[in-house]
């Protein structure tokens, strides 16, 4: 692999040239942000779900009142 000038952790793929990036701290920072995007988007659902359901059930309750 052919070091990138000026970057310590980008290196050119001598058959592909595709640029590659040896950056395992940048990596597993990418992946936690990512997964924790996933995790708040779940609960964010869930939330709506749960929110959609007290709807109905005060309506049903609205229902039996009057």
């Amino acid at each position: 692999m052919i070091p990138v000038e000026g970057h310590k952790d980008l290196f050119r793929d001598e058959k592909t040239g595709a640029i590659i990036s040896t950056d395992d701290n940048g990596y597993n920072h990418y992946v936690s942000k990512k997964n924790k995007k996933i995790d708040e988007r779940a609960e964010l659902d869930k939330m709506k779900e749960d929110i959609n359901e007290i709807k109905q059930l005060l309506k049903n309750i609205t229902k039996q009142i009057t």
